[in-house]
């Protein structure tokens, strides 16, 4: 597994760019794009350009080896001219998931540590989705479910 352990990733690339005159369903297609590229996160961020223009920042993490082509899909699918890029480390959580029975079926529970200890602990939403529309339970209720099983 790639994350299983505590670490530091020291060659990491944050590329940003203000976006102006780009239609907001453009930026979904982009996300998606950038994502499947390899990014490691994209996000956006509701800015005001010159001229009190409204304004959208595009920040994406990548693996510095993931650059290029996640700035290539920058530049053909954005209106952007120029994109900032800049090193950046990151540290990670070492990961491990455990499986926690709920009154519905199993859901996985991705567990942060921290000198070998959890610290952060998140259920799967896509499964905990799943048995919600299949059983007609609000999300709540199965998120509640297991929490109640991990905080037991």
């Amino acid at each position: 597994m790639q994350h299983q352990f505590e670490h530091t990733d020291h060659e990491m690339i944050k590329i940003e760019v203000n976006l102006d005159d780009i239609p907001g369903e453009w930026l979904g297609h982009v996300m998606d794009l950038l994502f499947d590229a390899g990014a490691n996160d994209v996000f956006y961020v509701p800015i005001y350009m010159k001229k009190n223009r409204p304004g959208t920042m595009l920040q994406v993490l990548c693996s510095e080896s993931r650059s290029e082509s996640i700035m290539n899909i920058i530049f053909q699918e954005t209106t952007t001219l120029g994109v900032r890029y800049y090193p950046l480390s990151v540290k990670r959580l070492g990961r491990q998931f455990k499986e926690i029975q709920t009154p519905w079926g199993a859901v996985s529970v991705k567990e942060g540590l921290l000198n070998n200890k959890v610290v952060q602990q998140s259920p799967e939403y896509s499964q905990c989705k799943e048995i919600a529309d299949k059983y007609g339970v609000p999300l709540q209720k199965v998120y509640q479910a297991v929490w109640t099983h991990l905080n037991g």
